[in-house]
C-alpha cells in the first residue's frame, strides 16, 4: 500500500510538471490566457479534446503532440494506480474482517472458557479485576489504558489453585479447530495471535502427554505454570483487542460478552 501512494505521489507531481509545462508553453506560442492554457493542456492530457481551443501555430502543433504522447501515459499510470491502491486497500479491509472471524470463533469455542480457568488461578487477579470489569459505556481510549495498566500486571498462576485436570479435558477436545485455525493462512501477519495458539497447542500437548495429573513433582508442577502462564498473558490481551472490536462492529455479540467476563465473579449470561 505505501509503495502504491509513493507511486502516485511522484507520478502526480510529474504530471503536475507537465500539465504546468504545457500551459506555459501555449501562453508563449500561442498568446493565451493562463486560464485558457491550462483549460488546453488539461484537456488535452486527459484525451477529452472539446475541440472549443486548438493550436494555430506550429509551435503549438507540435506542444500539443508531446503533451498527447507524454501527458496522456501519465494520466493513465495516476488513474491505474489509483485504482490498484482502491482495490488494495478492499482486500486489506476483507482480510482483516476474515481475521476478527477467526478470532471471534477461537473465543467462542476456545478462549473465554480458557481464560476463566486461568483468571480462576490467579492469587493478585483483585488488583485488575475492576479494570477489567468492562460494560457498554466504556470509551474506546480506555482499552488502551486496560491494556497499559495489564503491561504491569504479574499474571501470577498459583500452583495450588491451578487444576490441571479440567484443563486437559477442555484442550484434548479443542485439537482440529487449533490445527485449523494455525493452518489459516489469513493468520501469517498476526504474530502475537499465532504466537498464542502455539502456546495453547504445546500446552494441549504437555497434559495429554502425562498419564496422570496427580502427584506431579514440583519441578513439572512449575514447568506447567509457567506454560499456564505464558498462554494466560497472551490471552488476556487478545482479549481486550477483542471486546474493543466487538464494541465497534457487533454490538449484540459485545453484550454477550460482557454478561461472561471471564475476569468477573458473578458472570451471567442472563440478563438481569
Amino acid at each position: 500500500m505505501n509503495s502504491i501512494k509513493a507511486r502516485i505521489i511522484i507520478v502526480l507531481t510529474v504530471l503536475f510538471i507537465i500539465v504546468m509545462g504545457g500551459a506555459l508553453g501555449f501562453i508563449v506560442l500561442e498568446d493565451r490566457t493562463f486560464l485558457d492554457a491550462l483549460y488546453f493542456s488539461v484537456v488535452t492530457i486527459s484525451t477529452v479534446g472539446y475541440g472549443d481551443i486548438h493550436p494555430v501555430t506550429t509551435g503549438g502543433k507540435v506542444l500539443a503532440m508531446a503533451l498527447i504522447v507524454i501527458g496522456v501515459g501519465t494520466f493513465l499510470t495516476v488513474t491505474a494506480n489509483a485504482v490498484q491502491m482502491l482495490l488494495q486497500r478492499r482486500q486489506e479491509q476483507l482480510r482483516k474482517q476474515r481475521l476478527h472471524m477467526l478470532v471471534g470463533v477461537f473465543f467462542s469455542e476456545i478462549g473465554t472458557t480458557l481464560l476463566q480457568l486461568l483468571s480462576g488461578c490467579d492469587a493478585e487477579l483483585d488488583q485488575i479485576r475492576e479494570d477489567l470489569t468492562i460494560d457498554s459505556g466504556l470509551a474506546d481510549e480506555e482499552y488502551a489504558r486496560i491494556s497499559a495498566r495489564l503491561e504491569w500486571h504479574a499474571f501470577q498462576i498459583d500452583p495450588k489453585l491451578i487444576n490441571f485436570e479440567p484443563m486437559r479435558n477442555f484442550l484434548s477436545k479443542q485439537g482440529d479447530l487449533l490445527l485449523r485455525l494455525l493452518e489459516n493462512p489469513n493468520l501469517l501477519e498476526h504474530e502475537s495471535f499465532t504466537d498464542l495458539l502455539m502456546a495453547i497447542f504445546h500446552m494441549r500437548e504437555e497434559l495429554i502427554s502425562r498419564p496422570e495429573l496427580v502427584k506431579l513433582p514440583d519441578k513439572d508442577v512449575e514447568h506447567l505454570v509457567n506454560d499456564a502462564k505464558r498462554i494466560y498473558i497472551l490471552l488476556a490481551k487478545q482479549w481486550i483487542s477483542y471486546m474493543l472490536y466487538l464494541k465497534k462492529s457487533y454490538p449484540y455479540l459485545f453484550s454477550l460478552a460482557i454478561r461472561t467476563n471471564p475476569f468477573c465473579e458473578d458472570r451471567s449470561a442472563i440478563v438481569t
